[in-house]
């Protein structure tokens, strides 16, 4: 008997493939998708797309949470603090081009050192000419100068930092670094002495920025060390100069989601007519469920970066990001999730750095549970039993791998994947071999080893090995 007499009524073959031995009837399988279907709710499956808890979607559940989000991609800033990374401006283009081509609402480019007001330009038309309502933004202003130079070049946003802490705000300031080294005193008058001498730097710059018709994006950085006081301090003192939005930054990743919500809470309650954001770090692989935290709260836009990508720890990963809002709450983002994966790839070929094979969304082998018969053959049944993700949604793919624990059904789809036309027999025996040669040689086979088996069972060559 052939693999093609053997109608397979569970687990049809793609058109022009050997048919494999049914193991369900057709009226089996359809109770099994009524059963599934009954366990499902529109929204949180979304046929083709996800497949997700109904818990998920239900208020009571999820909490209250917005219609939509702004992602503000951050990779580009976030790159520069990479050890190793030296890429060209042509490629930085190249991606900047894909990341606004995929729907980000915003774009944090890198800072003004090194580049011209040429440069700045450019960067800004890239953005504009591949989405023109993506918003660029630039960071690490600290004179009215530089502002100056942003509202030239055509930018949308400045941001104008404001360090976490008091006196000891003085660590993070490069010109006292700057000035030791040449054996100066970098004390003086204006050297700031406390909380409020550090917000106050800000202040003239925020104004100066509205006067130029830019919106004063405000980070407030080492947020982990913010009490309740001095949050109320400097958000009135940072608003009432016209702040439009007040980014809570988490440099070291030391805020849980409950903590970010609460400074969100608050800050909305001293701010209501101003925007707020947030940046997490992924010290405790927690950085998305800040962002759902904090948006829950209130918050209007999540900074973050493609992969994660920044020093440390990371940040948020934008396909992540992006998908446990859409897929999980229903949120929309406007990303073009179909893009998220080759944006991976972009950045990994940008700066060097690549993914774990396993990484969320975007990972080599993010859709891959192994080589199993049961776990292969499901999705006949339905493709969103495992994979609550369509990979086709953000760009990716399903992998198959041939391990000790691949039965005959998920063998036979590998051969005919291979071109190879067998009976039952023939695949009993090229899965005997291979498991033979795999316990032998304590490895996985590829695709051309099993080919190579196939034609010493079959006397058959392969139409095409990979």
């Amino acid at each position: 008997m052939t693999l093609s007499q053997t109608r397979s009524r569970t687990f049809p073959s793609p058109e022009g493939s050997m048919d494999k031995p049914a193991v369900f009837t057709d009226e089996e399988i359809t109770r099994f998708r009524a059963e599934l279907a009954g366990k499902r709710s529109p929204g949180a499956y979304e046929p083709g797309r996800w497949s997700v808890s109904p818990l998920t979607r239900r208020p009571e559940v999820r909490g209250p949470m917005p219609g939509s989000v702004r992602l503000r991609d951050a990779t580009l800033r976030s790159v520069e603090t990479l050890p190793g990374v030296v890429a060209s401006t042509e490629a930085k283009e190249a991606f900047l081009r894909r990341l606004a081509g995929a729907g980000v609402h915003e774009v944090v480019t890198a800072g003004l050192a090194g580049r011209d007001d040429k440069a700045l330009r450019a960067e800004v038309e890239v953005i504009k000419g591949e989405n023109p309502d993506c918003r660029a933004v630039l960071p690490l202003l600290r004179t009215t100068a530089d502002i100056d130079r942003a509202a030239d070049a055509g930018y949308d946003a400045v941001q104008i930092w404001v360090q976490g802490l008091g006196e000891a705000s003085l660590v993070y300031n490069p010109a006292v670094y700057q000035q030791a080294w040449r054996g100066e005193d970098w004390r003086g008058p204006a050297t700031p002495r406390g909380r409020a001498d550090v917000v106050a730097r800000a202040l003239p710059l925020i104004r100066h920025a509205r006067s130029r018709g830019l919106d004063a994006v405000v980070p407030m950085l080492m947020v982990s060390y913010l009490t309740d006081d001095v949050l109320d301090e400097s958000v009135t003192a940072l608003t009432a100069a016209g702040a439009t939005e007040i980014t809570l930054f988490d440099g070291p990743g030391a805020m849980s989601p409950e903590a970010y919500a609460h400074l969100v809470t608050r800050t909305k309650e001293l701010a209501p007519a101003v925007e707020v954001g947030l940046h997490p770090h992924n010290t405790f692989g927690l950085a998305v469920a800040c962002a759902v935290a904090a948006v829950r709260a209130g918050a209007d836009v999540v900074e973050l970066s493609v992969n994660g990508y920044c020093g440390g720890p990371g940040n948020a990963d934008l396909a992540a990001t992006a998908l446990a809002f859409e897929a999980l709450y229903g949120v929309r983002t406007g990303i073009r999730t179909e893009r998220l994966t080759e944006l991976a790839r972009a950045g990994e070929e940008l700066t060097g750095y690549h993914l774990a094979w396993n990484h969320p969304v975007t990972g080599t082998s993010a859709f891959s549970w192994g080589g199993m018969d049961l776990i292969t053959q499901e999705t006949a049944v339905d493709p969103l039993l495992h994979n609550c993700l369509e990979p086709a949604l953000v760009g990716n793919a399903r992998k198959v791998p041939f391990t000790p624990d691949s039965g005959p059904y998920t063998l036979a789809d590998k051969l005919t994947a291979l071109g190879v036309d067998t009976t039952v027999a023939q695949v009993d025996e090229i899965l005997r071999r291979a498991r033979d040669v795999m316990t032998r040689e304590a490895r996985l086979l590829t695709d051309a080893d099993l080919a190579a088996l196939a034609r010493e069972v079959t006397g058959a060559p392969a139409r095409t090995e990979r």
